[in-house]
């Protein structure tokens, strides 16, 4: 039965005017009526939707908190159809205008000045994407790795600057829309909120961006809603039914449409400017009341953008200039030598507890034992720390030296986490007044002989080395790697304390062993259910892309980006394991030391066992030679030679890529075509002995 006329009226008129009195309260900032008023209104839509079900739809205000998802269900993984690539960070005008000539270089021009940048704060807080389909919202998902996300739609439909329908009265709205920002929360609403919380008997939370990421991945809707999360849009990578040249235009449009902006983006020409508005915004720093690390510059024009492309990791077309690092001192309490996933020991400093750039920092990276050296650290000493970059915490130099004398109770302060169950200080710790570094003889963890590399020390004990196997094995199930959720670093130590895992290979042996359920069930905090979902979970994991198994592998220097770099260029781990290094050396983007490392690690027979443990576990790897797109170049190798005309090298580099193809730097028997341009080399004699077929540049431009 469908409901009266007037009732269907007069909802969809609160609707309107809700949504009005929503967009100018949190965007406009100004309010034309009392929350009485507003709450009196938001009760009667209420009401009539209770009693005419029918008028209820999905952009009703009433609809922002949605159900709760069932405990252990977790969020459902969402592919960017764009990826959500990272930015340049950049630090001082130095580093800036190296990225302007890289620019200036690949599009061939000789002055920046006449360019235009689009500028605006990087905020701290949390990306996530959201698309809207004929206006309305359908779906909010995570950064993620930048390529998969996680779906948070009912948790950012609580966000309340957030519109759940795009406003059509200006400009109509686009039948697709997807717009990227940052959940934030204002410093002084999140002391406010932190003082509720507190007074509730709950902890206080650390920070803004924290605050904002933990509420995000709440399972309840309505605990999300209980935090005054905002979202400032910044970009908009997919629009269909309209279209824009460039990013000023963009935000124009957004902002008609009801998206929240940040009210602080300018339009600039020349570096100059950029480097201006930079010296501005840091100024203003604390004026502003949202944290924010630095500002990011992105050029204006998208036909730029589109000859400059991307690389792996990130676009060519903006940077991030972050802000000078905040300072702070403390005094060093002591220094810890911790053991990395390869075996590399780095000097860990321990400090009392300190506020930096908004958060708590008891601990700071020393790098390497020159530097603790060069800094001439001794315990007790009271240090300068800063956060590299405004994230991690590193000690910059000596505020005061230690004095002679040992103050009353120094021994009582060293930090609890630095002794074992008896109280002991742990081997391998620089705890007493005035003790001073020096690298380690032997791996505080397993004991094992170290080994000098450089200005490293590494413990070699890779297969026996507790810390080793435990960073090893949450690589592998890691978000770049396996993604296997249920698995973290504290489940691997109970797991390796167990015997039920020697390595990282045996996770996915846990559900093939007959005892590993009951064995499972005995240890604390294991059910049945958690078990269920854990093995679940190992299985549909099993079969993983090359790119994700190489980063599993844990092989020094390669990451996600290299992972991805080689699994677009070999067909199969088989392959890439028997590559020679210069074919390794062809690929453009893997150098010498890559190479070596990638050889070496290949041919040790532990790691070839360590792959045959994997296989026995049922693990698959996908074919790699996943080079993206399709195009006259699709699988083909392109290598050039001589200076190019009509193009930069860069521009044709990206050409190709976008073609299905990739560039090459030298030329071998797996070469498909050669690019010659003027003054030719080497290049194209040894094309001509191994009947590579050459293109001229005219011809290569022909190519479609």
């Amino acid at each position: 039965m469908s409901a009266p006329s007037a009732a269907s009226a007069r909802a969809a008129e609160l609707r309107r005017e809700l949504a009005r009195h929503d967009h100018l309260y949190y965007i406009v900032g100004r309010s034309e009526i009392a929350d009485a008023e507003y709450d009196a209104l938001f009760a009667e839509l209420v009401d009539l939707e209770e009693a005419h079900p029918e008028l209820v739809v999905e952009s009703s205000p009433t609809r922002r908190v949605g159900a709760p998802l069932e405990e252990g269900t977790g969020f459902e993984k969402v592919r960017h159809e764009v990826p959500m690539l990272s930015i340049d960070s950049l630090f001082g005008p130095g580093e800036v205008r190296e990225f302007e000539e890289r620019v200036l270089r690949f599009l061939g021009l000789e002055s920046g000045a006449d360019l235009a940048w689009s500028v605006e704060p990087k905020f701290d807080g949390v990306s996530a994407s959201l698309l809207y389909e004929n206006g309305c919202l359908v779906r909010g998902v995570t950064r993620g790795d930048g390529q998969v996300g996680e779906d948070v739609t009912a948790n950012l439909r609580t966000v309340r600057n957030l519109p759940l329908e795009l406003e059509g009265s200006e400009r109509p709205a686009p039948a697709l829309l997807e717009v990227r920002g940052e959940v934030l929360i204002e410093r002084g609403r999140f002391d406010a909120f932190n003082e509720r919380r507190v007074a509730e008997g709950g902890a206080p939370l650390a920070n803004p961006r924290n605050a904002a990421s933990g509420a995000l991945r709440r399972l309840d809707p309505a605990d999300v809603a209980r935090y005054p999360l905002e979202l400032h849009v910044w970009a908009a990578p997919r629009i269909v039914g309209a279209t824009f040249s460039s990013q000023t235009e963009t935000y124009a449009a957004l902002g008609e449409w009801g998206l929240p902006l940040s009210g602080h983006t300018r339009r600039v020409v020349g570096l100059g400017e950029c480097l201006a508005y930079h010296e501005r915004m840091e100024a203003r720093r604390d004026e502003i009341p949202f944290d924010l690390d630095g500002v990011v510059a992105k050029l204006d024009d998208f036909g730029l953008r589109e000859r400059l492309g991307r690389t792996a990791r990130a676009m060519r077309w903006q940077y991030a200039h972050k802000f000078t690092a905040r300072e702070a001192t403390s005094t060093l309490r002591a220094i810890e030598i911790s053991v990395g996933n390869n075996g590399r020991l780095t000097p860990r400093a321990h400090v009392d507890a300190v506020g930096l750039g908004g958060v708590s920092v008891r601990h700071a990276t020393l790098h390497n034992a020159d530097y603790v050296h060069a800094l001439d650290l001794r315990v007790g000493d009271r240090v300068f720390l800063r956060r590299a970059g405004d994230v991690i915490p590193q000690i910059t130099g000596v505020s005061r030296r230690a004095p002679r004398s040992e103050p009353a109770k120094w021994r009582e302060g060293v930090p609890e986490e630095l002794r074992d169950a008896e109280g002991a200080v742990a081997s391998g710790v620089f705890w007493r007044w005035r003790d001073e570094f020096a690298p380690p003889e032997r791996c505080p963890a397993c004991g094992a002989e170290t080994v000098e590399e450089g200005k490293y020390w590494r413990c070699p004990n890779l297969r026996a080395c507790p810390p080793q196997v435990v960073g090893r094995t949450a690589v592998l199930a890691g978000r770049d790697a396996f993604d296997i959720d249920r698995i973290g670093e504290k489940q691997i130590r109970q797991l390796l304390e167990a015997g039920l895992i020697e390595g990282p290979a045996d996770l996915f042996h846990l559900d093939r062993d007959p005892a590993g359920r009951e064995a499972l069930l005995a240890l604390e905090r294991w059910g049945e259910k958690s078990v269920d979902n854990l093995f679940a979970e190992i299985e549909q994991r099993r079969k993983v892309p090359l790119a994700r198994y190489l980063v599993a592998l844990s092989i020094p220097e390669v990451g996600r980006a290299t992972g991805r770099l080689l699994a677009a260029n070999f067909t199969s781990l088989d392959v890439l394991a028997e590559a020679e290094e210069g074919v390794l050396l062809a690929i453009d983007g893997i150098g010498p030391e890559v190479a070596g490392t990638l050889r070496e690690w290949f041919a040790k027979r532990g790691n070839q066992a360590f792959i045959a443990r994997l296989a026995e576990g049922g693990v698959e790897v996908a074919s790699g030679g996943q080079v993206s797109g399709s195009g006259p170049f699709a699988g083909k190798v392109v290598v050039f030679t001589g200076s190019l005309e009509h193009m930069t090298r860069a521009e044709a580099k990206h050409r190709v890529e976008a073609g299905g193809g990739r560039v090459a730097s030298s030329v071998s028997a797996r070469t498909d075509y050669l690019v010659v341009g003027g003054k030719p080399g080497g290049k194209a004699r040894k094309a001509e002995e191994l009947g590579v077929e050459v293109l001229t540049e005219e011809a290569f431009l022909a190519s479609r």
